[in-house]
């Protein structure tokens, strides 16, 4: 089954943006969807892997076992040789991937916990009967799901690294333009890749330049500290949201190909960072970027 091109995708600007930089470097922690059923969610994440080198989706069901998720450990084999040998989970195979969780907000919330340990440390730990196994399993994390469904606990709302909230189009003709060309992907799939290759091609160098020019970028003091002051003044108590959004800014520096921080950066990464880690509003409506010129105000910021 041929995937949607990621190119050809309209609108969804934040969602696409929040995919892509994960994508080049999946540390960010993984993105969150909440949108309606229909908003190209799905469609999105498994057109992903078409642009990211020698990557594929894995996909792991709302049903799934701990066993089934993080792997066991035959230990029948370790008593008979004493070598140990692992059954292969979800985790396992995710590795160097995308793993995708539709409706993550119906798996169960230990599983949940593990997902988030996992892409956090990049090593799944299997400990059975005093027998202990571990293996890579470096993935970008993503999960979607239907906020009219039900949500996640704020403990592991904070865990995903950025997070995005979706909506159908609104435009009448982005609206007209989404039809269209699912009509034309639907009538003749060969054709409307060939539409979106060289798109499709520049996009994958684009990740993997970007991949390079990440480890060379760098951020002054006074992006870290208005970052901090931000999250302070937002009641943020948490030091990942700081950390993510820092790591985020630095990844939208690699994707435009620059080796020191911008302003623009931290604001892009912020609204993809922090709103989700918000229990709730205090700067009563004020758009983020807005709260943080306003403390750039107060700083000489030179970059």
């Amino acid at each position: 089954m041929r995937n949607y091109p990621f190119t050809a995708i309209v609108g969804q600007e934040k969602m696409k943006k929040a995919l892509i930089i994960n994508g080049i470097n999946p540390k960010i922690g993984g993105v969150l969807i909440q949108g309606e059923k229909g908003t190209a969610k799905s469609t999105a994440v498994r057109a992903l892997a078409d642009v990211l080198p020698d990557t594929f989706v894995v996909n792991l069901p709302v049903s799934a076992t701990e066993d089934r998720v993080v792997g066991t450990l035959d230990m029948e084999h370790i008593l008979k040789t004493g070598e140990k040998k692992l059954e292969a989970g979800i985790l396992a195979k995710a590795d160097e991937n995308i793993l995708y969780v539709d409706e993550v907000n119906l798996l169960e919330d230990h599983l949940v916990d593990i997902l988030l340990d996992t892409a956090a440390m990049g090593v799944n730990r299997i400990e059975r009967e005093g027998v202990s196994y571990e293996h890579p399993s470096r993935f970008v994390l993503v999960g979607t799901m239907n906020p009219e469904e039900g949500t996640l606990r704020p403990q592991l709302l904070d865990r995903f690294g950025l997070c995005v909230d979706i909506e159908s189009e609104k435009n009448i003709e982005d609206r007209m333009e989404v039809v269209r060309r699912r009509l034309d992907f639907e009538r003749d799939q060969g054709q409307f890749e060939k539409r979106y290759e060289q798109d499709q091609m520049e996009l994958k160098q684009q990740i993997q330049r970007a991949q390079v020019f990440f480890p060379s970028v760098e951020i002054n003091d006074d992006l870290i500290g208005a970052v901090a002051d931000l999250s302070i003044k937002l009641g943020i108590e948490s030091h990942r949201a700081d950390i993510t959004v820092i790591t985020a800014a630095q990844t939208l520096a690699a994707w435009k190909q620059r080796t020191m921080v911008q302003l623009e950066d931290i604001y892009e990464a912020a609204e993809l960072a922090l709103p989700h880690r918000l229990l709730q509003d205090p700067m009563k409506g004020n758009p983020l970027h807005q709260e943080l010129a306003r403390l750039l105000n107060n700083r000489v910021v030179d970059n």
